[in-house]
C-alpha cells in the first residue's frame, strides 16, 4: 500500500509548481479583494468562509470525493496516509460538491491542485508535501503540535518488543 501511496503522490509532485512555504491563513493569498464567484481572487463573503472551513478543526482536508469513497489517487492517498497516523478526527471537504470551494481554496491558498491539507487553520500542502512529510517523520511532529498522538509511534514500540 505505501508504494502506492510513493507513486500517486510522486506524480503529484510533479504537477506541483514547487512547495509552497507554510504559512497562517490570515496571509492567505496576495491582496484581498476580488470576486466572490470564485472565478477570481477569492474575496468578501467567499474568503471569510474558506477561513471559517480551515479554522474550524485541527486538521482539514479539501479533497476530491470524501474520506470513505475518494475520487481521485491524490486525494486518496492524503486519507490513506491520514488513516496511517490513526488521524480519524479531521474535517473533509468535498469540493466536487460546490465548485466555490473547489475554485475559492486554490485561490486562497495560491496552491493550485487538490487535495490540499490545513493543520490548525495553516495551510501545509498537497497530497506530495504531506507524503514528504510522513516520509521524513515530520508529520509525527506537526501532528503532535496538534496534540494527536500518531498510531505510528505505537506501531513502532510494538515493532522493538
Amino acid at each position: 500500500m505505501f508504494s502506492l501511496l510513493r507513486i500517486s503522490c510522486r506524480t503529484a509532485a510533479r504537477r506541483a509548481l514547487g512547495p509552497a512555504p507554510r504559512r497562517g491563513v490570515s496571509e492567505g493569498a496576495a491582496g484581498g479583494g476580488g470576486s466572490d464567484d470564485g472565478a477570481g481572487e477569492p474575496g468578501g463573503a467567499t474568503r471569510r468562509r474558506l477561513e471559517g472551513l480551515v479554522r474550524k478543526d485541527k486538521v482539514v482536508v479539501f479533497i476530491k470525493g470524501t474520506p470513505a469513497q475518494p475520487q481521485c489517487g491524490f486525494s486518496n492517498a492524503v486519507v490513506q496516509i491520514l488513516r496511517m497516523h490513526g488521524v480519524d478526527n479531521y474535517r473533509a471537504y468535498n469540493v466536487l460538491e460546490d465548485q466555490e470551494i473547489r475554485q475559492g481554496i486554490k485561490n486562497y491558498s495560491n496552491w493550485p491542485t487538490i487535495p490540499q491539507i490545513y493543520f490548525d487553520g495553516e495551510f501545509v500542502g498537497g497530497c506530495d508535501i504531506l507524503l514528504q512529510m510522513h516520509q521524513n517523520g515530520d508529520l509525527v511532529e506537526e501532528l503532535k503540535k496538534l496534540g494527536i498522538r500518531s498510531a505510528l509511534l505505537d506501531t513502532e514500540k510494538e515493532d522493538k518488543k
